[in-house]
Parts: C-alpha cells; structure tokens; sequence
C-alpha cells in the first residue's frame, strides 16, 4: 500500500518585517574572524525568533512557501533566499521544529516580489501521511 501526502487546508502564515542578510553579507562576516559569522548567525536567529514565536510547534513535517520581498534588485535572488538557512535554524532553537532535515522539512519553495521594505513572508503547512 502507498503512502498518500496531504498537506493541511489552512496554512500557517507569519512575517518577518526584516532585511534578513544574504549568503554575501554572511561571507563577508566569516572571513573578519574566526566568530564574526558565528556572531552575526547567532543574532539573526535571535532576531527571527521575535516573530516565529508566534507559530504552533509542529510535530508532522512541513512545507514552507518564502516570500521574499525586496527594497531594491541590487541583491542577487539566490543571495536573498539563503536566509531560510536563518529561518528554519531559529524554527529548530524556537523549539518550532523538531530538525530542520528531510524528515521534519519535506519541501519548501520561493518567491520574489519588490516594494517600499524589505521582508519575508513564511507560508507552512504541515504534511499528514495517509
């Protein structure tokens, strides 16, 4: 018998009103010192964290839709969407997740948009295995 995957009706969905840093801005942290990477990761999450409190614990796997929404083009979109490393890291330290691996994250996608402020847009829902 085959396993059917079926994601949840209503999705959960929250915003994160930040210019989260790009995989650039965290290279450029990592090659100051041996901690400044480490540093800036640390406070990012602390950051994220502020806003995903509001989301349930899940305790079925996901699937996450990023909106990202830009102030500015001067960022490449691969740049940009390196913060969902942020993100589901600060989902797992929130207690949000159990891992951010396969088991616990089944998929998630990416859209771009530009307008007055920089910030992202998390749709989740939460897969049931028939």
């Amino acid at each position: 018998m085959e396993n059917k995957v079926i994601a949840k009706e209503y999705v959960d969905k929250i915003e994160i009103p930040l210019r989260l840093p790009s995989l650039n801005n965290y290279i450029n942290e990592c090659r100051k010192n041996r901690y400044a990477g480490a540093n800036m990761k640390r406070q990012v999450e602390e950051d994220i964290m502020w806003y995903i409190n509001k989301l349930p614990k899940y305790n079925n796997p996901i699937q996450i839709h990023f909106h990202w929404i830009e102030e500015n083009k001067k960022r490449d979109l691969d740049n940009v969407c390196f913060a969902k490393k942020f993100i589901l890291d600060a989902m797992v330290k929130a207690g949000k997740l159990k891992d951010d691996n396969r088991n616990c994250v089944t998929g998630f996608t990416d859209t771009f948009e530009y307008a007055k402020e920089s910030k992202v847009v998390l749709e989740i829902k939460e897969v049931l295995w028939l």
